[in-house]
């Protein structure tokens, strides 16, 4: 089962969620305080189940509503992911991944494991 690991940072607050094997699926922005922080697990929560994919690395590709999880390619090449909630803020995004493949998998890893995900704030 996953986890959200909300921690502090030196500028505020993130969260991390955990797969069950302990790697990091997404990560947030820098909350100012924790209980915004929670709130954006919260969105996670919500919204990670029943997102769309909407990928952007393909020619004529399709725009989804919100929720969802759009893929592109970054700087470098890689394939990344971003959760958007209703309200169209990014809420979660990923690392880069080589292969379109394994970022797919990231985003059913996201959509399993965020919905029951435990909470634990970092002390």
């Amino acid at each position: 089962m996953g986890k959200f690991l909300i921690r502090k940072t030196n500028t505020g607050v993130k969260f991390d969620l955990k797969a069950g094997n302990g790697e990091v699926i997404a990560t947030s922005q820098v909350y100012k305080s924790e209980a915004s922080c929670k709130k954006g697990v919260a969105s996670v929560q919500k919204n990670a189940p029943v997102a769309a994919v909407e990928n952007q690395t393909v020619e004529g590709w399709k725009q989804e509503k919100h929720p969802k999880f759009e893929v592109y390619t970054d700087k470098a090449g890689e394939f990344r992911f971003r959760l958007k909630a209703t309200n169209g803020q990014v809420v979660a995004t990923s690392e880069g991944y080589k292969k379109l493949a394994s970022c797919m998998k990231g985003i059913e890893s996201v959509k399993k494991n965020a919905a029951d995900a435990k909470v634990v704030v970092e002390e």
